[in-house]
């Protein structure tokens, strides 16, 4: 791959993705292109760069995209998320909500639906948590392949494998040919849909808990800072942000601030009333 390719490829991925590479990711470009080549029929790197100048929105700019952004999840990952779900977030948003108003969260990077289906297992486990009250999950991707995985909610055995207990594999599993099946009642409430946190949020409502894990890692200091602003527009006021544990909002904006004693998680930073402010003022 020439350096002119590769600077373009470069600029590509980071208008239509957000993704950052640095100079010294070309053997990684090239590995997750080269199948794309055979795919498309392309003869080399230049021409498929030419075709991408030329269409920037056609199927072989959504698969360049889809080979480079990384689809890495694994059921109930790094485990405190979910612990923090049970003992904090849950019980303050069930007592602060009316009976009848849903539980709304949003699975910003859903990938192949581990997560997402994590949560529900973790629902289900814990139904004193939340009495009778309706969840929706809105589970969300750049990928339309890992999105249709994640709707099938299929899964190999190395998959069911990492993570996720026996016990749970047993009961919210069933055994289809060579693949294991999540049951239907943990797809009930679950909405799968293709978003670019690029792109403006429009008509997702507001969400109780985010979860936008291991994402904003691939992303430069103003575009996580933007994304995060706009997550915030969309964020109830006493709702939750859940990063990965590699990632902050610090020097990020005032979108969100830390919760004490809990790496990872965030609340939205709510102006005060106008009457406290003046009151302030006033001293």
């Amino acid at each position: 791959m020439s350096a002119t390719d590769y600077d373009f490829f470069k600029k590509f991925l980071k208008l239509h993705s957000g993704l950052i590479l640095s100079d010294d990711k070309h053997y990684l470009l090239e590995s997750r292109l080269v199948p794309l080549l055979r795919k498309f029929e392309l003869p080399d790197f230049s021409r498929l760069a030419a075709n991408l100048r030329d269409n920037a929105n056609s199927v072989v700019a959504q698969a360049v995209i889809e080979a480079m952004t990384t689809n890495e999840s694994l059921f109930f990952r790094d485990k405190t998320p979910f612990e923090v779900f049970t003992t904090v977030m849950l019980p303050k948003l069930h007592a602060a909500r009316p009976p009848s108003a849903p539980l709304r969260i949003w699975c910003a990077a859903a990938s192949t639906g581990q997560e997402p289906y994590s949560l529900a297992m973790t629902l289900k486990e814990n139904p004193h948590l939340i009495g009778t009250r309706r969840v929706e999950f809105l589970c969300t991707d750049l990928s339309n392949e890992v999105l249709e995985r994640a709707a099938s909610g299929r899964y190999n055995q190395f998959e069911v494998q990492r993570g996720l207990p026996i016990q749970m594999l047993m009961k919210y599993f069933k055994k289809v040919d060579d693949m294991w099946e999540i049951t239907p009642q943990l797809k009930t409430g679950m909405t799968f849909r293709k978003l670019n946190l690029l792109h403006p949020f429009v008509g997702l409502g507001q969400f109780d808990i985010v979860f936008c894990r291991n994402v904003l890692i691939y992303f430069d200091a103003p575009t996580k800072t933007d994304i995060l602003n706009r997550i915030a527009k969309v964020t109830a006021p006493d709702g939750y942000l859940v990063l990965g544990g590699a990632e902050t909002v610090m020097g990020l904006g005032e979108a969100y601030r830390p919760l004490p004693n809990q790496r990872g998680f965030y609340v939205p930073n709510v102006p005060a009333p106008a009457s406290m402010s003046a009151a302030v003022a006033s001293r």
